[in-house]
This record gives structure tokens, sequence and C-alpha cells, in this order.
């Protein structure tokens, strides 16, 4: 299986590789700092330096708990080769901020009016929360925003770490999904923001809420009854 760099250190930007399986579509590595399409988020993009040449990696998805590094071409790459993975940053911190960003404001909502997360897209521009909740008033959003920006400049550590299962289900508002099972895996991976949130998560974040920015409201959706979704973005 292979070593997924990312989730011990979502700033990890290069690595080295070995090819292990080469399909129609991409390669498999032995370890891989590219984040796959996961939990709404995008896969990471970037490039390998390969020996027969410098390949694009347009996407990343896991296949069987693997992760398969979608390829503009695998001309001349073969099982055993060394690579080297670039990952294309602007992207990945972008989501990286608005992961982070998602977590804050879904804390907020879940604690103002115990509404959970039933869906959700992230993007390197925007990020899309759906809710599960009745109504969204514009007063309902001024305030849920305004306290997310506050929490971002209070620039708290964003901690990742690991809890057996058993643990991590006795902690209140550990999964805030609406309608999903937790992991059935013996650890999980938690993501913690002191006196916030924290979730099981398996994504990449910033290290700290300062490096967010601001949270800024773009609209709101209506996607039917007790699902309405809030889409924002961050800047600078």
């Amino acid at each position: 299986m292979v070593k997924e760099l990312y989730l011990d250190d979502s700033y990890l930007r290069e690595f080295e590789a070995k090819v292990v399986k080469v399909t129609e579509e991409g390669v498999f590595l032995d370890q891989t700092a590219f984040f796959p399409r996961a939990g709404g988020l995008e896969g990471d993009r970037g490039i390998l330096i390969t020996p027969v040449g410098e390949m694009k990696v347009i996407g990343a998805r896991k296949v069987e708990g693997d992760v398969l590094h979608l390829l503009e071409s695998t001309e001349g790459i073969e099982e055993g080769m060394e690579v080297r993975g670039i990952i294309d940053w602007e992207n990945r911190y972008r989501q990286m901020r608005l992961h982070t960003a998602s977590h804050i404001v879904s804390a907020v909502f879940y604690e103002k009016y115990g509404a959970l997360v039933t869906g959700g897209h992230i993007t390197a521009e925007k990020s899309k929360d759906l809710y599960n909740v009745e109504k969204l008033t514009p007063e309902m959003i001024e305030e849920v925003f305004q306290e997310a920006n506050e929490i971002v400049k209070r620039d708290l550590p964003v901690k990742v770490y690991y809890l057996p299962r058993e643990e991590a289900l006795k902690i209140p508002g550990i999964v805030k999904l609406a309608g999903r099972n937790p992991p059935d895996i013996p650890v999980w991976r938690i993501v913690e923001i002191p006196g916030v949130d924290i979730q099981a998560d398996g994504g990449p974040h910033v290290r700290r809420t300062g490096e967010i920015g601001e949270i800024v409201f773009l609209k709101k959706e209506n996607k039917g009854k007790g699902k309405k979704a809030v889409v924002f973005t961050v800047r600078p």
C-alpha cells in the first residue's frame, strides 16, 4: 500500500518515490504527497520528473485504498522507475486555507444551530458546504461568518494527531456529517482547532488559522428541504 505522506505533512511540496504500477490513466507510487480527490476536496495537481521526461499530473484519486496519479501521458514510464513528484503548491495551499475555513464555518453553524454538514465541495477558488437546516437567513449568515473570521484572527493552532476509534467516538461532535457513519478503521486521524472544532478528517490543512486570511461569503443556495448551501472563498 502507498505511504500517504500528506497525512503527516500538508506542507510537503516535493518527494521522491518509485513507480509500482503503470496504467493507461497514470501511475501508482510507493509513497506520495499528492492528495487524492476525497472528502469533497479536489485531487492535487503537479508534475512527475521521470527518467523519460517531465509528466504533468492532472489529478489524483483513490483506487482500492491506493492512490492513482492521473497523467497526461504515461509513455515510456515503467515499473521500478525512480521519480520526483512536485505539487502545484498554489493550488494546494488555496485548498488548505479553504478546507480549514470550512471546518471553522461548520463548527460555528454546529454550535449555534446544531447544523450538520450534508455535503460539500472545495476547489482552489471556493468552498460550498451544505447544511441540514430548514432556513438560512441573512442574519444567520452574517453572524456565522463574523464569528468565523474572529476565530481566524486569533491565529489558533490547527493540530493533527491520531486516536483509537473507540476513544475518538467519545468526543462530542467528532463526526459532523449528517447521515454518515464514522469511518470503520481502528485509528482515526483527528484535526483539532482548540476550543473551536475537533473532527475526524483525512485532508490537508494549514498550521494556524491566521493563514486563512479573510473568509468571504459569496452566496447561498437552496438545494431542497433541509439542504441549504453556503458558498464562500478566502482572500487575499
